[in-house]
């Protein structure tokens, strides 16, 4: 029988790794709150002991009714019905940062301490106020905890460590990343274009591919390799910090090319017109320097921020275009929605074989 009062107590900086273990286990209560119970300890809410994930301590959790919504929360906090209809939707929990868009919720503030009570493995809510230029570089604002922006997150077994304050990490790409740990075969040989802090890259090499990353942010790339370490996939992981239109074609020089490529960089900043042509930033803007390194029959996965309106076709003409002007010719195997991007644009991959 399902005990809805047992509760296990580990370090706060293990939370969400065991949140992870507990729910493979099956005997994670997601119905129940997370909550502080120490200065360095969270206690999760478990339905049955746990006979695998490594805890301090298995409690009875007999205290109060705990709040369950943020609703819950802010309402304990004097909301009215109006402003809690202003109340954010979605947030995401990273590593020990809680990431939301408040929008026009009043008091910012008040919103981040609800977060917090949420979220007990968590010490800092970061409001984010858009990403821009060509590093992809976020604008996060502080606005509850301790303002530690810095982090390590766990995802499907891979570990991700990173400055939320210096760059991106987009919590709607998780099953995407997932994905691509999946697609990989053993050995394959891979090029990560836009590699970032290793998004794409960390779960292809767990997964026993070679992998090329190329990222020219600075912040970014020394986390890219701090966090092939921490994968302990340094050995089939080979960074490279530059521009990758520069560099793929000096590592292909003498024609050895890639089984695979991922093209992970879409323009943040794109007008959401559907009339909207901007070619600064997107992936498919690199295709004339990328596409050749590209053997004949390996795959590609074209990433773009496309108006609703033109999917699937834009993504698709723009890599039939691109082929086409190499000589070339590609096999549309997928179109993808990853998620929403902005207000009628969606974050679109186009996976292709390239013949």
């Amino acid at each position: 029988m399902p005990d809805a009062s047992l509760a296990v107590v580990v370090e706060k900086p293990r939370a969400e790794a065991a949140i992870g273990a507990l729910r493979a286990e099956g005997v994670y209560d997601d119905a129940r709150s997370v909550y502080e119970c120490g200065d360095e300890t969270v206690a999760i809410p478990v339905r049955a002991h746990p006979e695998t994930t490594d805890v301090i301590e298995v409690v009875r959790d007999e205290g109060e009714r705990r709040l369950r919504t943020l609703e819950d929360h802010l309402r304990e906090r004097g909301w009215t019905e109006d402003e809690l209809e202003q109340t954010p939707g979605s947030w995401a929990v990273v590593g020990s940062v809680v990431l939301v868009d408040v929008g026009d919720a009043p008091r910012p503030d008040e919103v981040g301490d609800a977060l917090l009570a949420l979220h007990g493995q968590a010490d800092t809510v970061l409001a984010r106020e858009g990403v821009s230029g060509e590093h992809r570089e976020p604008s996060v604002a502080v606005i509850a905890g301790e303002g530690d922006t810095e982090t390590v997150h766990v995802e499907h077994g891979t570990t991700y460590a990173m400055d939320l304050a210096e760059v991106m990490f987009s919590p709607g790409n998780k099953a995407e990343r997932a994905r691509m740990g999946e697609v990989t075969k053993e050995g394959e040989r891979v090029l990560d274009a836009f590699a970032g802090i290793g998004y794409f890259a960390l779960p292809m090499a767990r997964a026993g591919a070679e992998v090329t990353a190329v990222e020219r942010n600075p912040v970014a790339f020394e986390y890219l390799l701090e966090n092939a370490v921490r994968n302990d996939v340094q050995d089939r992981l080979h960074a490279y910090r530059g521009d990758n239109r520069e560099v793929v074609p000096e590592l292909t020089a003498d024609g050895a090319g890639f089984e695979r490529a991922v093209l992970g960089y879409y323009e943040v900043t794109e007008p959401r017109s559907v009339d909207s042509q901007t070619t600064s930033g997107q992936s498919w803007a690199y295709l004339d320097a990328l596409l050749p390194a590209v053997e004949s029959g390996g795959a590609v996965h074209l990433h773009e921020a496309t108006p609703e309106g033109l999917i699937p076709d834009r993504p698709v003409d723009r890599l039939t275009a691109a082929a086409d002007d190499l000589s070339r010719s590609v096999e549309v195997l997928d179109v993808r929605e990853v998620k929403g991007y902005s207000e009628g644009v969606a974050h679109v991959v186009v996976d292709a074989r390239v013949e």
